[in-house]
């Protein structure tokens, strides 16, 4: 390269400089830093690995100046690192031994090779500092609501547009219910945003609850701006959504604004989530009250709350049984979510039972009786153990006894219990009925199996269960047992929870489990 053609380029760099840092939309400063590196890795081919080298972009003379430092030595045994004290003199008169000396060398002398090695560093670092700042501009924006074209399908996941980056909706993340294609345009709700060898990476949802809660602010101005908040959500995504609101301005009634005149506001969000049916109710303070509201359209009887186990026995009429639970025990899971309570639906009959039985039960204990069994049920005492574990004073409080009288009664509570009294008792009162219907109360928490614990009542249930999962076509012997074993009940609860989540509970694997689901819709659907 001749002297006029290098200082034509050298003349041209920073107008490159300008010229990719508009195009790239990158400062300046990184594309010098890339030059800079690139030049020191051309000048390392003829220089050696060892070599102290340095490159700085001088703007005066809009080069790119490359210098070589060695130390000052009288005895030079590596030349790439050290010079003879009297070389350094011509250099530099003041230099001394052990001094640095710096050298500009000549970038005339870089091969072909060299300067394809130092284009590749250019683009790499330019290119990383793209990612740096596509990355910079979305790791702020989880949880809100981003819009994009959907670009091709890797598996079963949805890869979207975005313009500047590309986005993933996972499989997980999808509504079941509906149906893409590519140039589809698409929203989605931002779950994270990672760093990855490829740039980054922005997981979107369609099936998270805050996607709903974000389509509310979108479409209520009176969500959007604070007056109306929604305090929690839950949904099955595709089928049901139940949305808890409240209202900081009591002239506002918060689900009269979100349903909109004539339902407008919430259909628009019905149609962005394929027609997913939405429950708005009212948030309130007291739990009790909530878990009434979250219920809806079900109507609550009376609520006994268990505050110790964070758990709600919830009454209603045996004809609104059906109700509360739900198809599928959707209505009593979506609840328990949006509140945040485990809770155990059961009928008037079926509690009215349980009440008989419970005064039969501690009425058996000597020195109690049936009036006086009532008002320790009336008081929530319902079992002899509760019985043995009361203190004497609290029986002389409730019943009027003396002090004699109450420790007579727990000692005759706990030599029940040493004689397996009650244990037998329970097992008595067990019948096919009572299970099905504990079975469909433990749909609310899958933690809550309220099966009685006598050891032949559970293992008929068990077989119960086992016996219905063989029905279903592909099921065998050890999936049966894996799925009844992991707490299903019924082969609705299969399908109301993911595959994911059933393949978690059971151990099977995610294929199975699919396999398995789509056998219990078929079922269901006979």
């Amino acid at each position: 390269m001749s002297n006029a053609e290098q200082n034509e380029t050298e003349g041209a760099l920073k107008a490159v400089i300008n010229a990719v840092s508009r195009e790239k939309n990158v400062d300046k400063a990184v594309i010098i830093d890339a030059l800079e590196q690139a030049v020191i890795h051309a000048a390392r081919r003829n220089h050696g690995p060892i070599a102290d080298l340095e490159a700085h972009y001088n703007a005066d003379t809009d080069e790119i100046e490359l210098f070589q430092f060695r130390t000052v030595v009288d005895d030079v045994a590596d030349e790439d690192i050290e010079i003879d004290v009297e070389d350094a003199a011509k250099l530099d008169p003041e230099a001394q031994m052990g001094d640095s000396i710096g050298v500009k060398l000549s970038k005339a002398a870089f091969g072909r090779i060299a300067a394809q090695s130092a284009k590749q560093i250019i683009v790499q670092k330019v290119r990383d500092a793209e990612r740096l700042q596509v990355y910079d501009e979305f790791k702020d924006r989880v949880g809100e609501i981003l819009s994009g074209t959907i670009r091709r399908f890797e598996r079963s996941d949805i890869v979207v547009d975005l313009g500047r980056t590309e986005a993933i909706i996972p499989y997980r993340e999808q509504i079941p219910t509906e149906k893409y294609k590519i140039k589809d345009r698409v929203q989605g709700y931002v779950l994270e945003v990672k760093r990855s060898s490829r740039g980054p990476q922005v997981v979107m949802s369609r099936a998270h609850s805050g996607f709903v809660i974000r389509l509310f602010e979108q479409n209520v101005t009176e969500v959007y701006d604070g007056i109306v908040t929604i305090e929690s959500a839950a949904r099955d995504p595709g089928f049901r959504t139940k949305v808890a609101v409240h209202s900081r301005d009591n002239a506002v009634d918060p689900v009269g604004a979100c349903v909109g005149v004539k339902g407008a506001r919430v259909e628009s969000v019905r149609q962005e989530l394929a027609g997913e049916k939405i429950d708005i109710v009212p948030w309130d303070a007291d739990p009790a009250r909530f878990v009434c509201n979250a219920l809806h359209p079900a109507v609550v009887t009376k609520v006994i709350v268990d505050e110790d186990n964070h758990s709600m026995e919830v009454v209603v009429a045996d004809d609104q049984l059906s109700l509360a639970i739900g198809k599928r025990g959707q209505n009593v899971r979506l609840a328990a979510q949006l509140t945040g309570w485990r809770l155990d639906i059961k009928s008037s009959a079926r509690l009215a039972e349980e009440l008989v039985g419970s005064k039969e039960l501690v009425a058996s204990i000597p020195g109690i009786g049936m009036m006086r069994a009532e008002i320790l049920v009336n008081e929530g005492i319902k079992t002899v153990t509760e019985v043995s574990e009361m203190s004497p004073r609290t029986f002389v409080r409730l019943l009027n006894m003396n002090e004699a009288e109450a420790t007579a009664v727990v000692d005759a509570a706990k030599e029940m219990l040493a004689t397996g009294i009650e244990a037998a008792s329970a097992k008595k009162s067990v019948t096919a009925a009572d299970h099905e219907e504990l079975l469909a109360n433990a749909s609310a928490d899958p933690t809550k199996q309220d099966v009685p614990r006598g050891p032949s009542s559970y293992d008929n249930a068990r077989s119960e269960r086992i016996t219905l999962f063989l029905e279903l076509d592909g099921v065998g012997e050890a999936t049966a047992h894996a799925l009844a074993d992991a707490g299903y009940g019924t082969i609705g609860d299969l399908v109301a929870d993911a595959a994911e989540e059933v393949s978690s509970r059971s151990g099977l694997s995610l294929g199975v489990a699919r396999t398995v689901q789509m056998a219990a819709d078929r079922y269901l659907q006979r």
